[in-house]
C-alpha cells in the first residue's frame, strides 16, 4: 500500500487527491478530495500571463493543501499544470510559488499528455461496465482534450476551447446573445475539424465525459437535489438532455444559476459556455450518450506515481 497525493492546477480551479493504492489488488481508495476554484487563468487568452490576483488566489489553495498533506503524511507528490500554465508567459513566477510552498517542482504537461492521463483516471472504473474503444471528452476550463483509445489512447488531440477560454472570449457574464453563442460554436466546430485528423471518433463504443462542467451538466439533466459525485460517476445522460441544459444555463440569470443546488459558485460564470461547447462536440462526433465520470486526470496523476 502506497499513499500517493496529485494535484491538478488547471485553468478554472486547483484540485487535490489523496490515495492510498494498494498495487497488489489494483484498488485505489480515496483519503480524500478537495478542489478550490480560484480562475488562474482569468485574462490569460488576451493577455498570455497570469494576474497577480490569479496567482494570490492559487496561492492561497496551495497553502491550505500543504497543511492536508502534512496531516494525511504523503509518501509521493506529483503537481500537474496544464492549458493556462502552458499559456502564460509569466509562469516562471507560478512555479516558483509551487516550489517555495510545496518544495516539489510542478509540471507543465502537454495537452497530448494531459489527454492520456485523464482517459487512464476516467477509463479505470469504467471498463467493467461498458465496452471500448473510449471516447475521452476532458471539457477544462482552457482547452478540451479528446482521447480514444482501448487499453491505452490510440489518438489524442487538445483544444484550445474551454470553459473559461470561451467565456473571457465571447460572453462575459455567462449569458450569450445569439450571435455569441454562434461564436463558440464556430470556435469548437474549427477546432474540431484538426481534431478530427488526430483523433478517429467514430470508432468509440463509449463516450465518457470528464471534469466539472460535464458534471455539473450531468447534475442538471438529472435534475439533482445536490451535487453528488456517486450518483454523478457513471450515470448516463443522453445528447438531447445535454442540448436542453445548454439553452436552460443560456436562459438563466447568474442568480438563478447560483440557486442551483449542484452549481458551484466558482462556475456560475463559466458553466454557460462549457455546456455550449459540450453540445457542439456531441454534436459533431454524432454521439447520442454521454457517461459522465467523477475519475478523471487527477486519478490518472496519482497512478502514474506507482507504475
Amino acid at each position: 500500500m502506497k499513499r500517493v497525493a496529485a494535484i491538478d492546477c488547471g485553468t478554472n480551479s486547483i484540485r487535490l487527491l489523496i490515495s492510498d493504492i494498494d498495487t497488489s489488488t489494483n484498488i485505489a481508495t480515496d483519503v480524500c478530495r478537495e478542489m478550490r476554484i480560484v480562475r488562474l487563468g482569468e485574462g490569460v487568452d488576451k493577455t498570455n500571463a497570469f494576474s497577480p490576483r490569479a496567482l494570490e488566489r492559487t496561492f492561497k489553495a496551495i497553502d491550505e493543501y500543504e497543511q492536508i498533506l502534512l496531516k494525511h503524511k504523503v509518501e509521493n507528490l506529483r503537481f500537474v499544470a496544464t492549458s493556462a500554465t502552458r499559456d502564460a508567459q509569466n509562469k516562471a513566477m507560478f512555479i516558483k510559488g509551487v516550489i517555495d510552498r510545496l518544495r516539489i517542482v510542478p509540471e507543465v504537461i502537454a495537452g497530448t499528455e494531459e489527454a492520456a492521463l485523464s482517459f487512464d483516471g476516467a477509463t479505470r472504473s469504467l471498463r467493467q461496465k461498458h465496452k471500448a474503444p473510449f471516447l475521452i471528452i476532458d471539457l477544462g476550463g482552457g482547452s478540451t482534450e479528446l482521447v480514444i483509445g482501448d487499453q491505452e489512447p490510440t489518438g489524442v488531440y487538445s483544444m484550445d476551447v474551454g470553459c473559461v477560454r470561451m467565456t473571457e472570449r465571447h460572453t462575459p457574464g455567462g449569458n450569450p446573445t445569439k450571435a455569441q453563442e454562434e461564436a463558440i460554436r464556430t470556435d469548437v466546430r474549427n477546432a474540431l475539424k484538426e481534431a478530427a485528423k488526430k483523433v478517429d471518433w467514430q470508432k468509440a463504443q463509449t463516450i465518457v465525459g470528464v471534469a466539472g462542467t460535464v458534471t455539473t451538466v450531468a447534475a442538471h439533466s438529472l435534475k439533482l437535489k445536490t451535487y453528488d459525485p456517486e450518483v454523478l460517476h457513471g450515470a448516463s445522460i443522453s445528447a438531447q438532455q445535454i442540448s436542453q441544459t445548454a439553452q436552460d444555463f443560456i436562459s438563466l440569470s447568474p442568480s438563478q444559476r447560483a440557486a442551483l443546488p449542484y452549481m458551484h459558485e466558482g462556475r456560475i460564470e463559466v458553466i454557460t459556455a462549457g455546456s455550449i461547447v459540450l453540445d457542439e462536440v456531441m454534436k459533431a462526433i454524432g454521439a447520442q450518450t454521454l457517461i459522465a465520470s467523477e475519475r478523471d486526470i487527477l486519478d490518472g496523476v496519482a497512478w502514474s506515481q506507482v507504475q
